[in-house]
This record gives C-alpha cells, sequence and structure tokens, in this order.
C-alpha cells in the first residue's frame, strides 16, 4: 500500500510575500493635463479617465499612487516616467516629471 501525503495548509509563518511598492507622481507646475494623461497612458497603460482622476489628485494633492506592485516593475516605470521628456504646450518645460518609489505599507 502506498503511503499518502496530506498536504498542509499554509499558516502565516510559512508564507513570505514579497514587498510590494508605490510609485509615486509628484505635482510640479511644468506640466499640462493632457501631458499627464498621455504619459500614464503610455507608461502605465492606464485609460483616459482613471489617468485624468490621477492628474486632478497629483495637481490638488501634490502627489498621487499611480501604480502598486514589485520592486523591478515600479522602478522601471519610474524610469520611464523620468525619461518621457518635457512637454511639448509648456515652453519652459525642461524636462519629465518627477516620481518616487516608497515602500508600501
Amino acid at each position: 500500500m502506498a503511503s499518502e501525503t496530506t498536504a498542509r495548509p499554509a499558516t502565516d509563518e510559512s508564507v513570505r510575500t514579497a514587498p510590494i511598492y508605490h510609485l509615486v507622481l509628484l505635482n510640479d507646475n511644468d506640466h499640462t493635463y493632457a501631458y499627464v494623461v498621455e504619459m500614464l497612458g503610455r507608461v502605465l497603460g492606464h485609460g483616459r479617465e482613471k489617468a485624468f482622476a490621477l492628474a486632478r489628485l497629483v495637481d490638488t494633492q501634490g502627489r498621487a499612487i499611480v501604480e502598486t506592485a514589485g520592486f523591478d516593475r515600479v522602478k522601471r516605470h519610474q524610469q520611464r516616467i523620468h525619461g518621457y521628456g518635457p512637454d511639448p504646450r509648456v515652453e519652459h518645460c525642461q524636462g519629465s516629471m518627477s516620481a518616487v518609489v516608497e515602500e508600501a505599507p
């Protein structure tokens, strides 16, 4: 007779999850809503409605969490935001928006 192995359910102590991180877009006065909506769509795949809501949060609160994921993913998207370039709609705009990576609680 073959021995049977009974699977045990995982306990909190035996399950370890990788930490997750927030990608936080920071406000400035050098980029238009249209730029933010376009950039969030191209970099993160957000639809226009979600991207506009996030643009409003950045504008009114000074920052907005635009993604929560593993470190490599948010770091890659942070680099894409930083490399997106200036807003062609604003003559004095010199470069991309800024975003920071923060560990999620």
